[in-house]
């Protein structure tokens, strides 16, 4: 037995001192493997052509290819005669057709305020009100207005959405939350036949939209897309009276000190001063009635907070309102004898912020005198959580699949914002 294992322990001692390890794997360096060295080369050194005064630098630029001991010639850009995009490079800032000396502010669909809604309110000169006004909750507490089976209808179309829809075993926010907010406007166009003034409406998707205005000694603009539009045919009636305009004149605007107004917005000095509802003249639905927004960025970071969402809808809505409102009356600074009113909607899929501004006063440049109105009723739960998948412990079902804590009152409030102005 002595024997027959002397081979044996001869064999793995052989293969330890040839690097085998016990493995069976010879050892080799690494250049005996064919690995090249992660040491980066040194950088070449640069040809420079070192002007001395009096003296002409030799190149090798009459020889047409390189010789050692010349100078590398410095020779003035190819032109090829044509503009190659790969190629391309754009001319100096201040040489750009549109480049002004007065630096402007804009807001488009990707900036994060700091300071939110309060500072929203400052640009948009504008007086903050808590909940809806009180002609769209009359909307909301009329049953002649809610929907047939309208509980269970909202149950299937965010089953649809978060359940159905998607093969995947948990859909993402992309994914869901425009189905959500497809299905609940397909839900409130049922309504047609009951208000045959609801054909008079449309709904526009990744229009642009320009305005700008002068806030104090500052140049502001919103412009981008905004998610998706309803127009109508016919504009919202002011909600406001006279006295309540007026009596906006002695609300104070809360100030941003020492934060500066401007923080967050994107400063340039290339930019055309133009307003742009997004629709061309002589459009059948020209007046904008509810702006939707949709908070569907899966990774975190670029999310909004809902105090960011409420702010961006407010600037969005105020450039609407602003722009119709020019189209209108003129680009003249004054109060306005028929208020601007527009409605914004914006969710997560699963909370809901709701908002109507009326404009009542295109002098934007002072914050003394006639203020906007902005009404928010914010974070309305629609439902609490859905589980897509059941939970099972012990092999009993603790949690079925559907949408916990369902909150109705929510989409009657989605219902009134989109009624109102035809009921």
């Amino acid at each position: 037995m002595a024997l027959a294992l002397a081979p044996a322990k001869r064999a793995l001692a052989s293969s330890g001192r040839l690097g085998l390890g016990g493995c069976g794997t010879p050892r080799r360096g690494a250049y005996e493997w064919g690995v090249r060295s992660t040491r980066k080369p040194e950088p070449r050194p640069l040809d420079r052509v070192y002007e001395i005064p009096g003296l002409e630098p030799i190149t090798y630029f009459g020889k047409m290819h390189f010789m050692p001991g010349l100078a590398r010639p410095v020779l003035p850009p190819w032109d090829r005669g044509w503009n190659h995009p790969r190629f391309h490079r754009p001319p100096p800032i201040h040489e750009h057709l549109l480049y002004k000396d007065q630096a402007c502010y804009v807001f488009h669909q990707r900036c994060h305020l700091l300071e939110g809604v309060k500072q929203a309110l400052w640009l948009t000169k504008s007086k903050l009100i808590e909940g809806l006004p009180n002609k769209v909750l009359s909307l909301v507490d009329d049953p002649q207005n809610h929907i047939e089976n309208q509980d269970e209808r909202v149950l299937n179309a965010i089953s649809h959405a978060r359940l159905w829809h998607s093969t995947e075993d948990i859909p993402k926010r992309e994914t869901y939350c425009p189905v959500i907010m497809d299905s609940l406007l397909q839900l409130c166009k049922s309504q047609i036949l009951k208000h045959p003034s609801l054909a008079r409406r449309i709904c526009a998707q990744n229009y642009s939209l320009s305005a700008a205005w002068n806030r104090e000694s500052v140049l502001l603009q919103v412009r981008g897309t905004s998610g998706t539009r309803l127009s109508a045919k016919d504009p919202l009636p002011p909600i406001a009276s006279r006295e309540e305009v007026e009596a906006t004149e002695n609300h104070v605007l809360e100030t941003l000190y020492p934060v500066s107004p401007t923080i967050d917005l994107q400063e340039t000095n290339v930019y055309t001063v133009k307003d742009d509802t997004g629709f061309r003249e002589g459009c059948p639905y020209p007046h904008p009635h509810t702006l939707y927004f949709l908070e569907k960025a899966n990774i975190r970071s670029h999310r909004f907070y809902p105090e960011q969402l409420r702010a961006k809808m407010i600037l969005f809505a105020f450039g609407s309102a602003l722009a119709q409102a020019r189209l209108l009356y003129g680009n003249e600074n004054k109060i306005l004898e028929q208020p601007v009113v527009v409605q914004s909607v914006g969710t997560d899929g699963r909370v809901f912020q709701f908002l109507v501004l009326q404009l009542n006063t295109t002098d934007l440049t002072s914050s003394e005198g006639i203020k906007n109105l902005v009404w928010v009723d914010s974070d309305q739960l629609l439902y609490q959580h859905f589980w897509c998948l059941p939970v099972i412990k012990k092999k009993v079902v603790v949690e079925p699949v559907g949408p916990v804590d369902f909150h109705p009152e929510t989409f009657r409030k989605f219902l009134a914002l989109y009624l109102h102005g035809v009921v």
